[in-house]
């Protein structure tokens, strides 16, 4: 019996004392990247070729949900609905952007007066 409980120990001792390696994080860079802060989206336009997928991260110290133009519809480029509420510190993509067109989008939240007026939380993706 003593002896069954010290190979128990000695196994238990080499299977899970040693360090691990831990697991790598992966890289959340994408080159066709907005970032939301306090003051508004950066760029406020990008060029992407169809079939990219454009990161949104929210630097701000509140929650933007951001949508595709027109307010209050949004309905012009349904890849940007996987979007929807970023709290501070989160970033997400669009779906692919397949077709070519111009995607205008905004803070739902926050949206601006007139597609013309704009404001701080607009800008626009552009797929060639």
């Amino acid at each position: 019996m003593v002896f069954l409980a010290i190979l128990l120990c000695l196994l238990a001792a080499s299977c899970g004392g040693g360090s691990s390696t831990p697991a790598p994080t992966p890289n959340p860079s994408n080159p066709y990247t907005f970032t939301l802060t306090s003051s508004g989206v950066s760029p406020k336009e990008l060029t992407v070729p169809a079939g990219s997928r454009v990161l949104f991260v929210n630097s701000d110290s509140r929650a933007h949900y951001m949508a595709s133009d027109p307010h209050p519809e949004h309905d012009l480029c349904h890849e940007m609905d996987s979007l929807g509420l970023l709290q501070n510190g989160e970033q997400r993509e669009t779906l692919n952007l397949v077709t070519p067109k111009t995607c205008g989008f905004h803070d739902h939240d926050n949206p601006p007066a007139t597609t013309q007026l704009g404001n701080i939380w607009t800008g626009r993706i552009i797929i060639r």
